[in-house]
């Protein structure tokens, strides 16, 4: 049961934002202190990727645990309301994956960061790590963190 009023929780759901997430900067700041230089939030591509590397033809998208349904314990599916969340966030994950394969048939590769491996500086130092190390690889698709093939998929 929500301990909060609908008109609270519409309230609080209202305040979350989709662009410019504390990932978000925490990942551009650590890339940009690096040297990298990259583009935000293009719209002419699919699913408007958080950060764009126009030279090295590759995307970075910072995903939310819970509004994307990563395999985390973040991501549990609230207790009201179950229906209308089931479906908005498998619509999100639907989505995901189309707009994904949208743009690696464009050409483009794509890592998706989720936001459980940014929760403390370790794992953050380890994902700018990857990160870079993906940006200088020539792979298309990579998660970080990578699929715990032993857990439950939502």
């Amino acid at each position: 049961m929500d301990i909060k009023t609908t008109e609270e929780r519409s309230h609080n759901m209202s305040k979350i934002r989709s662009s410019d997430t504390k990932p978000e900067k925490l990942i551009r700041s650590a890339l940009f202190e690096k040297g990298y230089r990259f583009r935000l939030h293009r719209k002419d591509l699919p699913g408007s990727p958080d950060i764009v590397f126009p030279r090295k033809k590759a995307i970075i998208f910072i995903q939310g645990c819970f509004w994307h349904r990563h395999w985390c314990s973040r991501a549990k599916l609230p207790q009201s309301n179950i229906e209308f969340w089931d479906k908005k966030l498998n619509t999100n994950k639907i989505r995901d994956e189309k707009n994904k394969e949208a743009l690696l048939k464009m050409g483009w590769r794509v890592l998706w960061v989720w936001q459980c491996s940014l929760t403390t500086m370790e794992k953050r130092e380890k994902a700018v790590k990857q990160i870079c190390d993906w940006l200088e690889s020539s792979k298309t698709f990579e998660e970080i963190p990578q699929e715990n093939k032993s857990s439950n998929n939502n």
